[in-house]
């Protein structure tokens, strides 16, 4: 997205600036723990800021071609706006910067490289902005802080459109800064006009929770810490400050200050309201609790396992986020239509569709509704979805009349409800608490033996079962610290039928979206958040993500991120496959074959094994015998302990 030849200040040419102020890196121009003087740390790899033999040298050279040397003193700037732009991102304890180069935002990138010395924030060299925001909303999901990307102009926003979508879908802090040249009479070329914009964040502004385009540095700082707060507070999103190119290249006038930050309490529900919640659910018979995007730590998924044994009520997970242990007798998520079918009172915590949680939609020729829960039912609903909603993108579902609906963070209003829930108790409820547990145990007990015996069906069939897929990664990693950072929901669900998976950071849910080309980078950011607690990360990549965004694994390679990716290769969109299946069957004409045209990418099958090591990642594959399985995951699995990506592909 180069613009071709700028002005001299825009190249190396701040050269007064590099011989009064120790010319030589080496001599301590970058902290003592930068990843780029550091060749122990896992970033060693990236390039150093300067050429070698030329950190001591002066650069009275580095004029740019076809200026001389007093057009290049005539184009320097000692202190840069950009400069006050990273001292505000560190202020916000930003880890990384991630981008796909482009000029609306080279001023920013040389303060990152330069003046902050390539750490908080580090930049992580994407290939694509869609990339970018992917990687950025896995690691928020992991880490529970915003990471920033940096966006080229119209284009780069463009780009970036559907990752941006997918993480404002699924509740995501991400802070975008979008290069952009208001000033017409300053755009230096064709590229800078159509690149640039009157309003450059209206074209994200519908999936967006706050934007803003400052006109001055003090501006800058306020609107990013502003936008920090908010992207931060639930219910969290993306959120984009539009950085102007000029105000990043021209010199700062005066000091302006750096605002702190403070992170926003939570909201939670009120208090009345909760108080007959807990009412409802102390007197319940056979209550039930649903939840979706409700846990965003450890305690959360500890709260809600408090309220479910207070109440001895089941629990549906709708796989959002990791919100209840897999292997608790109260996780009884695949009995859902039956619980629901029972229940008196349920609950819903952070639900993204509490319509279709109740009812079901046959996709017929005229879609008829069914009644999956307990007409009868009471229905609670707390979250905080409520709370930010706009009108254009439906991604809030259908709405769904409840008996009580409290807005508030979930994880935040769990402590009030479960002290208020254990104050309504009775002697009579607690006797219906002690039946619902013996119940729960053997109904628990009977779901996990019906998954064991449905994963061995097809065990040795080629192409490899999914349900075997799963067990040999399981069998890989559960005695390690380990995290699983792919979704499941077009997968069986087999992680959850059959994984004993216990703490939060073991599974961050799918896209929020469903749009294609998640998968690969948001597993990349997510592994580059679990990097530092040493986990063993696993992404179970769909073959048609992976092609929307294979310069991710190149990525990975780049920054040494470790995690492993086994292929799910099915050589198809399979469910599009179904889709049309459905169409061909309603107006009874072709078939099978039919349904394949425009969904399937099999001839000639892509060698995904060739891909990732084109990239510079380990790779193995295509593996068909399914006994082989097991042993190339464990040679993958030492790769990664090394510290490097790879990736497995079978078939």
């Amino acid at each position: 997205m180069s613009e071709g030849k700028g002005p001299p200040h825009e190249q190396p040419a701040r050269r007064r600036f590099l011989k009064t102020a120790a010319m030589g890196l080496a001599a301590g121009a970058l902290p003592t723990n930068s990843p780029a003087t550091n060749p122990s740390s896992p970033d060693a790899r990236t390039e150093p800021l300067a050429p070698p033999g030329e950190q001591t040298r002066e650069r009275e050279q580095w004029i740019p071609d076809g200026y001389s040397q007093d057009e290049a003193d005539a184009y320097f700037v000692a202190n840069p706006g950009s400069d006050f732009m990273v001292d505000v991102i560190k202020s916000l304890d930003i880890d990384y910067l991630a981008i796909n180069a482009g000029s609306s935002f080279r001023g920013l990138q040389e303060s990152v490289v330069n003046h902050g010395g390539n750490e908080s924030p580090q930049i992580i060299t994407c290939l694509h902005e869609e990339q970018a925001v992917a990687l950025a909303h896995g690691y928020a999901k992991v880490s529970g802080r915003p990471i920033a990307v940096a966006c080229h102009g119209t284009v780069g926003l463009q780009h970036a459109a559907m990752a941006i979508y997918n993480a404002w879908c699924d509740r995501a802090p991400v802070i975008l800064l979008a290069g952009n040249h208001l000033d017409a009479t300053q755009r230096l070329s064709f590229v800078s006009w159509a690149h640039s914009a009157q309003d450059a964040a209206h074209l994200v502004r519908d999936f967006t929770k706050w934007d803003d385009t400052p006109v001055s540095l003090p501006h800058f700082a306020d609107s990013l810490v502003r936008a920090w707060q908010i992207a931060t507070t639930p219910p969290m999103g993306p959120v984009v400050i539009v950085a102007d190119a000029h105000l990043q290249e021209e010199a700062m006038v005066g000091s302006p200050a750096v605002p702190a930050a403070a992170p926003t309490i939570p909201p939670r529900g009120d208090d009345n309201a909760v108080r007959e919640a807990a009412r409802l659910l102390a007197q319940a018979r056979a209550p039930v609790i649903v939840a979706d995007r409700l846990a965003r730590s450890q305690n959360g998924v500890d709260m809600l396992v408090q309220l479910a044994e207070t109440l001895q009520a089941p629990v549906i997970d709708k796989g959002g986020r990791m919100n209840f242990p897999t292997n608790h007798p109260l996780c009884q998520t695949f009995a859902g239509r039956s619980l629901l079918r029972r229940a008196d009172v349920i609950l819903g915590l952070e639900l993204n569709d509490t319509w279709g949680t109740l009812k079901r939609m046959r996709d017929l020729v005229h879609p008829d509704q069914t009644q999956v829960a307990n007409p009868e039912a009471k229905v609670i609903s707390i979250g905080s979805e409520s709370l930010f909603l706009k009108p254009n993108y439906q991604n809030f579902q259908r709405f769904q009349p409840v008996t009580l609906a409290i807005a508030g963070d979930g994880e935040a209003t769990l402590p009030g409800l479960i002290e208020a829930v254990r104050k309504e108790l009775t002697d009579a409820g607690r006797a219906r608490i002690a039946e619902r547990e013996v119940v729960s145990r053997r109904a628990h007990e009977e779901m996990r033996k019906t998954a064991v015996d449905a994963a061995r069906h097809g065990w040795d069939a080629s192409p490899v079962s999914t349900a075997r897929l799963y067990m040999e990664i399981w069998r890989l990693i559960r005695d390690r610290d380990w995290a699983l950072t792919s979704g499941t929901i077009l997968s069986g669900g087999w992680p959850q039928r059959l994984w004993d998976i216990r703490q939060h950071h073991q599974f961050i849910g799918d896209s929020g979206g469903y749009g294609v080309g998640y998968g690969a980078p948001a597993s990349l950011g997510a592994a580059l958040a679990h990097r530092p607690h040493g986990r063993f990360v696993v992404n179970v990549q769909a073959d048609g993500d992976l092609m929307y965004g294979p310069g991710a694994l190149w990525t990975a390679a780049h920054h040494g991120v470790p995690y492993l990716s086994v292929m799910h290769n099915n050589r198809g969109y399979h469910q599009e496959v179904m889709h049309l299946q459905r169409m061909t069957l309603r107006r009874q004409r072709g078939g099978r074959p039919a349904a394949e045209i425009g969904n399937t990418f099999d001839e000639p099958r892509i060698d995904y094994a060739q891909l990732a090591a084109s990239m510079g990642v380990w790779s193995s594959g295509p593996v068909t015998n399914p006994a082989d399985l097991s042993g190339v995951l464990t040679r993958a699995a030492q790769v990664v302990d090394s510290g490097e990506p790879a990736l497995v592909d079978h078939w």
